[in-house]
């Protein structure tokens, strides 16, 4: 299990089920991700693009990044601290 309680959840799933949340839900789940990533290592950069990541247009276009990289790298890393 990995070392940090909130997103540790969702990056010891496996990475057909993460992707697949990407593609589904990866708007709301790149959004929520940043923000509780923010309450483990409160940098304040993170918590204001995981609100922004929230606002439909924007989200658009964390919602491709993310899908990107947790497809290669197993991961959300596009400003999620």
């Amino acid at each position: 299990m990995a070392k940090n309680k909130f997103t540790g959840v969702y990056e010891d799933l496996p990475k057909i089920v993460k992707v697949l949340l990407q593609i589904f839900l990866g708007a709301i789940v790149g959004g929520i991700y940043r923000i509780l990533r923010f309450v483990e290592t409160n940098n304040i950069v993170t918590l204001v693009v995981g609100i922004l990541a929230l606002i439909p247009p924007i989200s658009v276009v964390f919602w491709v990044l993310d899908l990107v990289t947790e497809i290669t790298k197993n991961k959300i890393t596009v400003l999620a601290d």
